[in-house]
C-alpha cells in the first residue's frame, strides 16, 4: 500500500526478543549488561537509519534461568545512550503502575534534556503480583485498576512536564534570581489512589511533552501521541491501526531473518529447543530480508511506522542495517532521522504549548491571573 515514508524503530532489551537469544548472542553472557555492548548496539542501529530505540523494562527479572533474568533499568541505560548518540531517539519503558509518576517526570524530563530533545517513553503496566511486593505497595489488581493507574499516572506526568513554563529559567545576575516563581505552577490533581500538588522539580523539557508512546488498549488515546498496535495478521493490524486514536501509529513486528550462516527457521528451531518463544499477539515475520522488506511496504499507509523486535540483536540487526533499511531509503519507503532534529519533529508532531502559560496575546492583567506557585516547590503525594 501506498502511503507516507515510514519511521522506523527498534526493542534492544537484551539479546534479543526471543527469551533464549542469549544463546546465539555475539558475546559472552556476562557481557549483556556491560556498557560497551550496550553502546555497540546502540550505534549499529542509529547508524543504519533506525528513528528510535526502545528499551523494555519491569520490576521484575525479564525471564528465569537457565535464561538471562537480569537487566539495568531502563532510564539508566537510556540516560547512557544519551549522551553516546546524537540522532537517534531513545525510549525507556517505564510501568506507572507501582512508580511515582512525580519521580517518573523527573526522570524523563532529564533525560530529554541530556539527549537535547531525543526522548521518548513507553508506557507500560506491571501485571505480576510479585512487583507490588518489590514495590511494597497493595497490589493493583485487575485490568482496570492497572488501566486507572496508567491514565492517571501519564495525565500527572505530563501536567508536571508542564509546570515550568518555558522561560521559568530566568538567572538574573541583577536581582539574584535563577527562578521567576510565577511561571511555575501547581498541577493540583486528585486522583482515586494518590494526588500531587507539583510543581516539578526539573525544568520543561526542550520538547515541551515528551513523545509518549503505548497501547491505545491500556492508555486513553487522547494521552498518547504514538499508539503502539499489534495483530497477527495484516488484516487484524490494520483494523487496529484504524481503531487506534492516536497522532501517531507504529505497528509491533517481531522479525527472524535468513543470516548467511542459516535460515531464520533454523535459527528459531535452534532456540526453541531451549524455550518456546510465546505468542504475543504482534504480527511475525520468519523468513528472508526481502521478504520483511514487502512487508513493510505494505503497511505504508496503514501505519506511521514499525517498532521491530529481532529475534537475536546480534543476528538480525546485522541484516537489518545491511540489507532491509537500505532497500526502504533507496526506495524512499522509510527515511532516516535528521540531525539535530527532537523526537516530535521527526515523527512530524507539533511542539505542545505549555496548558498554565497565559496566551501572548492576553493582556498584562490577564497574565497575572495566572494561578502561581511561592518560591519553595510544594509537592504531596500519597497512595
Amino acid at each position: 500500500m501506498s502511503g507516507p515514508a515510514l519511521r522506523l524503530a527498534v526493542e534492544l532489551d537484551g539479546d534479543g526478543a526471543h527469551p533464549a537469544a542469549w544463546r546465539r548472542a555475539a558475546h559472552a553472557p556476562d557481557h549483556l549488561l556491560t556498557p560497551r555492548r550496550l553502546s555497540r548496539v546502540a550505534a549499529a542501529a542509529e547508524n543504519a537509519g533506525f528513528t528510535l530505540i526502545t528499551l523494555e523494562d519491569g520490576t521484575l527479572p525479564p525471564g528465569a534461568t537457565p535464561d538471562v533474568v537480569g537487566r539495568i533499568g531502563a532510564v539508566e541505560r537510556a540516560a547512557f545512550l544519551a549522551a553516546s548518540t546524537s540522532v537517534i531517539g531513545i525510549a525507556p519503558v517505564v510501568p506507572l503502575t507501582y512508580a511515582e509518576p512525580f519521580h517518573v517526570s523527573a526522570q524523563l524530563a532529564s533525560l530529554d534534556h541530556i539527549s537535547v530533545g531525543r526522548a521518548g517513553w513507553v508506557v507500560s503496566e506491571e501485571t505480576r503480583p510479585e512487583a507490588a511486593r518489590l514495590w511494597g505497595r497493595r497490589l493493583v489488581d485487575g485490568a482496570a485498576a492497572r488501566a486507572r493507574e496508567s491514565r492517571d499516572g501519564v495525565e500527572v506526568v505530563r501536567a508536571l512536564w508542564d509546570s515550568w513554563e518555558d522561560d521559568a529559567v530566568i538567572r538574573s545576575v541583577a536581582t539574584s534570581r535563577y527562578l521567576d516563581r510565577e511561571r511555575l505552577h501547581y498541577v493540583d490533581f486528585t486522583g482515586d489512589t494518590y494526588a500531587v500538588k507539583g510543581p516539578a522539580i526539573v525544568p520543561r523539557p526542550p520538547q515541551g511533552q515528551l513523545v509518549v508512546l503505548g497501547r491505545p488498549d491500556l492508555v486513553p488515546a487522547g494521552h498518547l501521541d504514538v499508539g503502539l498496535v499489534a495483530g497477527r495478521d495484516l488484516a487484524a493490524l490494520e483494523a487496529a491501526a484504524a481503531a487506534a486514536g492516536t497522532p501517531r501509529t507504529f505497528a509491533e513486528v517481531e522479525v527472524a531473518l535468513d543470516t548467511p550462516d542459516a535460515t531464520a527457521e533454523e535459527r528459531l528451531a535452534d532456540l526453541e529447543r531451549h524455550t518456546p518463544w510465546a505468542d504475543s499477539g504482534r504480527l511475525r515475520h520468519v523468513g528472508s530480508a526481502a521478504g520483511l522488506a514487502a512487508l513493510l511496504e505494505r503497511l505504508r499507509g496503514v501505519v506511521d511506522g514499525v517498532r521491530l523486535h529481532p529475534l537475536v540483536v546480534d543476528e538480525d540487526l546485522n541484516v537489518l542495517s545491511g540489507l532491509v533499511l537500505p532497500h526502504l531509503f533507496e526506495r524512499r519507503h522509510a527515511v532516516r532521522p535528521l540531525p539535530g532534529a527532537s523526537l516530535r519533529t521527526q515523527l512530524g508532531l507539533e511542539r505542545p504549548a505549555n496548558r498554565y502559560a497565559a496566551p501572548t496575546t492576553q493582556t498584562t492583567q490577564t497574565t497575572q491571573t495566572t494561578q502561581t506557585t511561592p518560591a519553595t516547590p510544594i509537592r504531596e503525594e500519597t497512595r
